[in-house]
């Protein structure tokens, strides 16, 4: 039986890995999971013993197929979690990260699997993400941050980079949600700062929310 600690370990190495396919190193495990490159090092092994994970010493770490399997589970589960706790129970985007994180652990699958049925089978979370279907496949979405769009083009927000409640409560402060139409005005050479119009308003953003908005042109 896989453990708590254990899915986190295995969904952290899938995110720092670039889904599961490069080496990643101890240290930025332990930086990911706020601790000891020692403990983190415990860990690795054990999942390596349940064959989740390969570990070659003064190289790193990168995932089985097992473990893989493993990591598109457990964010299939969050996804599909956040789906709905926008779409029936009214959460805000900005607050359901954290009730996921708990929510993706239950090992029903008879469970996520009706729940995906019930929410219709939706693709995308409500910050943009891809929800993988039962058999781990992710529908891809072409699509580039603000920060490389074109002045004077047109796009549609698809996702963000960000998903802290500090940065989706500030975006709803501009009125920027999935689905926002937004064109680019102008790029500030002195800052990067961006002017962005909306349906009913020009706003400027920094580099930094350019850097985590996820734009599709149309």
């Amino acid at each position: 039986m896989i453990t708590l600690t254990e899915e986190n370990y295995i969904k952290a190495i899938y995110y720092l890995s670039s889904n599961g396919e490069k080496t990643v190193n101890t240290n930025a495990i332990a930086s990911a999971m706020q601790t000891k490159a020692s403990s983190v090092t415990d860990m690795i092994k054990k999942l390596s013993e349940k064959n989740y994970a390969d570990y070659k010493k003064y190289q790193g770490v990168t995932l089985t197929d097992d473990g893989k399997r493993v990591a598109v589970n457990i964010i299939r589960k969050h996804r599909l979690w956040e789906v709905f706790l926008v779409e029936k129970l009214n959460f805000s985007w900005d607050e359901v990260h954290e009730v996921a994180e708990h929510l993706e652990h239950i090992k029903s699958d008879k469970l996520i699997d009706e729940l995906d049925a019930f929410l219709e089978f939706p693709t995308y979370d409500p910050h943009g993400d891809p929800i993988p279907d039962k058999e781990g496949n992710f529908k891809h979405i072409e699509k580039i941050v603000l920060a490389k769009a074109e002045v004077g083009s047109t796009y549609k927000c698809v996702g963000v980079d960000d998903t802290s409640s500090n940065f989706l409560k500030y975006l709803d402060s501009n009125h920027i949600a999935l689905g926002t139409i937004i064109t680019v005005k102008h790029k500030e050479p002195f800052d990067n700062s961006i002017k962005i119009a909306l349906e009913n308003s020009e706003i400027v953003v920094s580099q930094s929310v350019a850097k985590n908005l996820y734009l599709k042109k149309i």
